[in-house]
């Protein structure tokens, strides 16, 4: 199965210019490393630290280009400015708490700020919206964490009617 993707940083530098977007490559890479063809990236955007803004670009990619993933790097701390949790719980239906937990435990192993992430991945449609951290090796390694688990979590969201796990 083929997964459409859309990669969103959120960088008010970045946006304006001031800052080379390192993160959103390092992730296209990653997928590509690890799940070859089967994840292709079809938008990319750097958008401000703006919750309205980031709420509208989500909601546009969920439902008008109906891409499967859409992966958030930047804005996941405790900064005034870090909002992409916020935004994205605005506009998602379900939680998927495992996934932010796992990229929070795998980057507890490394740094104790992981503890600070509010990072969220959840579901609108048959889109999943998963936040990564700005830092372009938190990002990496956020992503790594789930990494595994994303071609099923894709397939059951868009109504794979098959066993998670076979009976014995």
């Amino acid at each position: 199965m083929e997964f459409r993707v859309g990669i969103l940083t959120l960088s008010d530098k970045g946006s304006k210019g001031e800052r080379v977007d390192t993160s959103a490559p390092g992730l296209r890479d990653l997928l590509t490393e690890k799940l070859g063809d089967s994840f292709r990236v079809e938008a990319y955007e750097i958008i401000p630290d703006d919750r309205l803004t980031i709420e509208a670009k989500l909601k546009s990619w969920s439902d008008e280009l109906r891409l499967n993933l859409i992966l958030t790097t930047g804005g996941t701390g405790v900064a005034p400015r870090d909002v992409t949790p916020d935004a994205t719980l605005n506009v998602i239906e379900k939680q998927v708490p495992g996934m932010a937990e796992a990229m929070r435990y795998a980057s507890l192993q490394k740094t104790p700020m992981a503890v600070i992430s509010r990072a969220v991945a959840g579901i609108r449609g048959q889109t999943l919206i998963i936040n990564l951290p700005g830092s372009p090796k938190g990002a990496r390694e956020s992503l790594e964490a789930i990494l595994a688990a994303l071609p099923h979590a894709l397939e059951k969201i868009l109504g794979d009617p098959a066993d998670c796990a076979p009976n014995p």
